[in-house]
């Protein structure tokens, strides 16, 4: 009968496979320690012969030390060329990462760029160098909301969300401006045509 490896051991760090594996498993089970830490670092050649190094050999070959440590559940008794990883590294939970919640970014769709960008307008001194700025903004924001394949896209509402966005101090009359039209250019279909 064959054994399939979802009924296997559950391998510590799949990316060096069950062979890798099972030279670490061996090794656990050798008792003379002047063999054990030859097969250790045999093994360790065998990860570098799977994975080469780029970039710094030494700082690669510790990183490889260490994942035989991990592999072994830090009970390997070897000989390390290196200070190995502990196992209190891993002990606790990493610090959560701040989200930021759907309510608190109203205006999502257009990014995080694209408010700083109003901000930045809105504190500029009324001018020439501000309209500008402010028509370059709805361009960009006419651009974004048709990324999300929305078929048509209002310029009126690219004003509203304009002055709603900047507290009402940025406004564009839908009377005398009027926003380019954007085409979703086609998606490429990945076959190359035939040279005649």
């Amino acid at each position: 009968m064959l054994t399939y490896n979802n009924h296997l051991k559950r391998l510590i760090l799949p990316e060096y496979g069950r062979n890798i594996q099972r030279m670490v498993d061996h090794c656990l089970t050798i008792e003379d320690r002047d063999e054990r830490t030859r097969c250790a670092h045999s093994i360790v050649a065998a990860m570098l012969t799977l994975f080469p190094a780029t970039g710094d050999a030494t700082e690669y070959r510790r990183k490889l030390w260490d994942h035989l440590m991990i592999m072994s559940d830090f009970s390997l008794d070897v000989d390390c060329p290196f200070e190995h990883v502990e196992r209190q590294v891993f002990a606790g939970a990493p610090d959560p990462v701040p989200a930021e919640r759907p309510g608190s970014m109203p205006f999502m769709n257009y990014g995080k760029i694209i408010p700083q960008l109003i901000d930045t307008a809105a504190a500029m001194e009324p001018g020439e160098e501000r309209d500008a700025l402010v028509l370059m903004i709805a361009h960009q924001m006419k651009k974004t909301l048709m990324g999300y394949k929305l078929d048509n896209v209002e310029d009126r509402r690219i004003f509203d969300d304009l002055r709603a966005m900047s507290h009402g101090i940025l406004t564009l009359d839908p009377e005398q401006t009027h926003l380019l039209d954007f085409k979703q250019a086609p998606t490429p279909s990945g076959k190359k045509k035939k040279k005649r």
